[in-house]
C-alpha cells in the first residue's frame, strides 16, 4: 500500500514520524534550523539546542546574502579611455588594466587609476654658471605625460619630485657646457634639445614611467645686478654684426664691379691683340702682292707708291704749301695756328670758328701772291 493511500499508517517521506503532523510540504523553519546546525558544525560552533525557543528564525542569513551581493558590486570599476589601472593583489603587482569595465575583489585587490594621455607641464628656474664663468638666469618648461603606468605608480616613491630634480640636474649640466652668449641668443634651441635628451635618459634610468614631450627654454638672461652692463655688451655685439653686414654688403657691391671691369679689360686686350695680328697679316699679304707688282713694273710702282704716300701724309696735316705759277717762292701757311688765333679772338666775341673763315684767308693769301707774281713779271719786262 502506498504511503499516501487512504487508510493504514501513513509514513511521512520527509522524515516525519507520525500522527501529530499534517500532511503537506516540509517546514521551512526546520530546514533553516538544519542548515544552521550544519554551519555551526562546519565553523566549530558545537551543538546547540534546536527548537523554537532557542534561535528564532535566523535573521542573519539574509544579511549575509546582502553583504555578499554588496561585496560583489563593490568590486566593479570603470576605467576611462585616457586612463590605465594598476592592480595590486595583496600588496603585490598583479596587472595593468585598460579602458573598460572591470571587476576585482575588494580589500584583496587595490586599484590605482592614472591618466596616461594628459600632457602636464613642469616649470623650473634658477641661476646657473656657464662654461665661460658667467651667471645666467634660466626659466625652463617641461611638457610630459605618463608612458608606463606601472613604473609611475610602483617604481618611484614620488615621480614628480624625481622629475623636478632630474630637470635641474640636466639643465645645469647643459648650461655649464655652453657659453653665456650661446644660452641667451645663439644656441637656445640646441640647449633645449640637449636638456630634453639628457632628462629623458635620467628618467629612464630611474624607471619613472615618464615620457618627455617638449622642453622649452622660456627665458635666459643675465642677473639683474649686471643687466645694464650686459645690455651694453649686447649692443656692442649687435653693432659689430651690423658693421660686418654693411662691410659685406659694400664688398658684394664693389667686388663684382671690379671683376666686371677686369673682365672688360681682358676682353679689350684680347680684341686688340686679335686686331693687331689680323692687321699685320693683312699688311703682310698686301706687301707680298705689292712686291709681285713691283717686280713686274718697278718704275710705275715706285711712282705710284710715292704719290700715295705724299697724298696720305698731306691729307692728315693742317699746313698748306702755296706755289703760285710764275713765282719763285713757295709760301707755307700754318692754317692750324691761324685758326687757333682766330678761334681765340672769336670766342671772346662769342662767335664760333668755321671752315669758311679759313677758306677766306686762304683765298686772300693766294690772290696776294698772284698779284706779287704779276708785278714781278711786269718789272722784268720793263727791264
Amino acid at each position: 500500500m502506498a504511503w499516501n493511500e487512504p487508510g493504514g499508517n501513513n509514513k511521512d517521506p520527509w522524515g516525519g514520524g507520525g500522527g501529530n503532523r499534517n500532511d503537506g510540504p516540509p517546514d521551512l523553519d526546520e530546514l533553516l534550523r538544519k542548515l544552521q546546525q550544519k554551519l555551526n558544525g562546519l565553523f566549530g560552533g558545537g551543538s546547540s539546542s534546536s527548537g523554537p525557543e532557542s534561535g528564532g528564525k535566523f535573521p542573519w542569513v539574509p544579511a549575509l546574502i546582502v553583504v555578499a551581493v554588496l561585496y560583489g558590486l563593490w568590486g566593479f570599476y570603470q576605467v576611462d579611455a585616457n586612463e590605465s589601472a594598476v592592480v595590486l593583489r595583496l600588496g603585490e603587482y598583479h596587472s595593468t588594466e585598460g579602458a573598460g569595465l572591470h571587476w576585482n575583489p575588494p580589500i584583496i585587490d587595490h586599484v590605482t587609476k592614472v591618466n596616461v594621455t594628459e600632457v602636464r607641464t613642469e616649470r623650473t628656474t634658477g641661476q646657473m654658471l656657464t662654461e665661460d664663468a658667467n651667471i645666467v638666469e634660466v626659466v625652463l618648461t617641461v611638457q610630459w605625460h605618463i608612458d608606463d603606468a606601472e613604473s609611475f605608480v610602483l617604481r618611484v616613491r614620488d615621480p614628480l619630485k624625481s622629475l623636478q630634480e632630474a630637470t635641474d640636474s640636466a639643465l645645469r649640466h647643459v648650461v655649464g657646457s655652453a657659453s653665456l652668449n650661446g644660452v641667451i641668443s645663439q644656441s637656445r634651441t640646441q640647449v633645449s634639445a640637449d636638456t630634453q635628451e639628457r632628462l629623458q635618459e635620467y628618467l629612464n634610468l630611474y624607471q619613472t614611467g615618464i615620457q618627455i614631450d617638449v622642453v622649452n627654454l622660456t627665458d635666459a638672461k643675465a642677473p639683474r645686478e649686471v643687466q645694464d652692463a650686459f645690455d651694453d655688451v649686447t649692443k656692442a655685439r649687435e653693432d659689430e654684426v651690423r658693421f660686418k653686414n654693411e662691410a659685406q654688403a659694400y664688398a658684394n657691391q664693389v667686388i663684382p664691379v671690379a671683376r666686371g671691369r677686369a673682365q672688360r679689360i681682358l676682353e679689350e686686350a684680347e680684341a686688340y691683340k686679335t686686331q693687331v695680328v689680323e692687321l699685320a697679316r693683312g699688311e703682310t699679304v698686301r706687301f707680298e702682292k705689292l712686291l709681285q707688282e713691283y717686280q713686274q713694273a718697278p718704275e710705275v710702282t715706285r711712282e705710284r707708291l710715292y704719290l700715295d704716300t705724299v697724298q696720305e701724309v698731306m691729307s692728315n696735316t693742317s699746313k698748306v704749301m702755296v706755289d703760285v705759277e710764275g713765282g719763285n717762292n713757295m709760301m707755307y701757311l700754318p692754317l692750324d695756328k691761324i685758326a687757333e688765333r682766330s678761334g681765340d679772338s672769336t670766342s671772346k666775341r662769342g662767335d664760333k670758328t668755321s671752315s669758311a673763315m679759313i677758306e677766306e684767308v686762304s683765298q686772300r693769301v693766294i690772290e696776294r701772291l698772284r698779284s706779287e707774281a704779276n708785278n714781278n713779271r711786269r718789272g722784268g719786262n720793263i727791264r
